[in-house]
C-alpha cells in the first residue's frame, strides 16, 4: 500500500494512509521540510455546486504538509518521533473541477525546537497541461493557501 516517490522511496507515514491512498495522491517530491504530490480530481470528490469539496482540497494539502514534516528517514534520536498539525488555516482561493489536476507544494518557512511553520500552495491544471512540482514549469492556477503549524510530539 505504501506510496512512493519518483526516485522510488517509500515514505513510512504513507504505509497505512488509506486517505491518501483513495485520494490517489502521487508523491512528486519529498526532502527535509519540502513535498510535492499530485493528485486528479474525480467525480466523487466534487460537492453539489460540481466543484472539489473544500474537505477534499484540505485533505489534499493536509498529507503534503505532513509530508514535508516527516523526514523518510529520521536523523538519530528522531526515530521514536512524529510531526503532527497543532493548527492549519486555509483560503480557497478559485474553484477546481473534476478531471483537473491537482499539485500541491509544501515548504517548512520556520523550525524552533517542536514547533514548525509550513506554508503549502495548491494549484489546478487542466489535465494534460503540465502538473510538475519541478521549479521551471508551471503546476497550474494557484487555487488555495494552506499554512500549517507543527508539533513534535513522542511516538505511542
Amino acid at each position: 500500500m505504501a506510496e512512493t516517490t519518483l526516485s522510488g522511496a517509500t515514505h513510512p507515514i504513507l504505509e497505512n494512509d488509506y486517505a491518501s491512498e483513495w485520494m490517489g495522491i502521487e508523491v512528486l517530491a519529498v526532502s527535509d521540510g519540502h513535498a510535492t504530490i499530485r493528485m486528479t480530481l474525480r467525480q466523487e470528490m466534487l460537492n453539489g455546486f460540481g466543484m472539489a469539496h473544500g474537505g477534499m482540497i484540505f485533505a489534499f494539502g493536509d498529507t503534503a504538509f505532513a509530508l514535508a514534516c516527516n523526514p523518510i528517514q529520521p536523523a538519530p534520536g528522531e526515530e521514536n518521533t512524529i510531526t503532527v498539525a497543532s493548527g492549519v488555516d486555509i483560503n480557497f482561493l478559485k474553484p477546481a473541477f473534476r478531471g483537473q489536476v491537482l499539485t500541491a507544494v509544501a515548504d517548512r518557512r520556520s523550525s524552533a525546537g517542536r514547533s514548525g511553520l509550513y506554508d503549502i500552495q495548491i494549484f489546478a491544471a487542466d489535465a494534460g497541461a503540465p502538473a510538475s512540482g519541478n521549479q521551471s514549469s508551471s503546476p497550474g492556477e494557484l487555487i488555495a493557501e494552506f499554512r500549517g503549524r507543527s508539533r513534535t510530539i513522542p511516538k505511542k
